[in-house]
């Protein structure tokens, strides 16, 4: 059913909701200006209700002729255990964006995509549209095990698809640096890689393609507060210079990211948000564990 993008009527109301793992849910939203501006690479920046933390999550999915835009939230605190708790119908009281820089797409020739976690939901729009352009795509997911791996069937859709767990409940038991070091060993050219995961996986995957001198890209994760640029939270260093993953990123070239620098600043409020966490799952006896 085509919406009129100008009504308001049910913004930002749940029109699906699916969950693909204990602790993963897909939220399809209606938002209809959002989903006429939307590209690859976007953003957008969510309150579950007034007052509530802002979550930047990237657009998986897009409709301009059904006025929606689709998430995937993994809960890992308060605030995204707030979200995965929103029903079909229920509404999310903020949705900004479309926000950031999407990504430059264009033709590489064979394009690596490497997603570890719910950086595949991230990492999926990304290779859909390097596939529409005249890529050729081979994927890399991870996941720690076989539950927490998701999308691989859209994925598969535009071409290769290698599985690593660290488990090896799924695929191969390893990491995806192993796969990409086995791909290199094969002799395989690969033109450009683009990864979307935990830092530290896009560390060592900058690494792993640094002396092959591949082109290669990292979505960055800092936290957020604006989304605009306005209060520095964001703020990322990039070949010796300060940029902010909101309005610069967030891909940037992984071989001159401070992946250190990074984790350090990611890492600055865990104590208070596992307090956070466990003081909701308390109030809402439930037991949810940080990841």
């Amino acid at each position: 059913m085509k919406h009129d993008i100008y009504s308001t009527e049910g913004l930002y109301k749940i029109v699906e909701k699916a969950d693909l793992s204990a602790t993963i849910s897909r939220h399809v939203i209606y938002a209809p200006l959002i989903a006429t501006k939307a590209k690859a690479g976007h953003f957008v920046i969510l309150r579950c209700r007034p007052g509530g933390e802002r979550i930047p999550v990237t657009l998986v999915d897009w409709s301009p002729e059904n006025g929606t835009v689709t998430v995937i939230i993994q809960a890992i605190g308060k605030s995204t255990s707030e979200m995965n708790a929103l029903k079909a119908g229920e509404s999310f009281s903020d949705v900004a964006g479309p926000l950031g820089t999407p990504v430059e797409i264009k033709k590489w020739g064979t394009v690596l995509g490497v997603g570890g976690g719910v950086g595949i939901a991230e990492l999926y729009p990304i290779a859909r549209a390097f596939k529409q352009a005249g890529n050729e795509v081979v994927s890399i997911l991870g996941a720690r095990s076989k539950d927490l791996l998701i999308l691989e069937k859209e994925m598969a859709s535009l071409g290769r698809v290698i599985v690593t767990t660290d488990d090896g409940s799924a695929g191969k038991k390893g990491l995806v640096t192993d796969a990409m070091k086995e791909l290199y060993a094969a002799g395989e050219k690969l033109d450009a890689i683009f990864t979307i995961g935990p830092i530290i996986m896009m560390k060592f995957v900058a690494e792993a393609s640094r002396p092959h001198a591949t082109p290669t890209f990292a979505s960055l994760n800092p936290v957020m507060l604006d989304g605009t640029g306005m209060c520095g939270g964001c703020r990322v260093e990039i070949a010796g210079k300060p940029k902010f993953a909101c309005v610069d990123g967030p891909m940037f070239d992984a071989h001159l990211t401070n992946f250190d620098q990074l984790m350090k600043r990611t890492a600055a409020y865990r104590e208070h948000e596992k307090q956070s966490l466990e003081n909701y799952a308390k109030d809402h006896n439930c037991h949810i564990g940080l990841h």
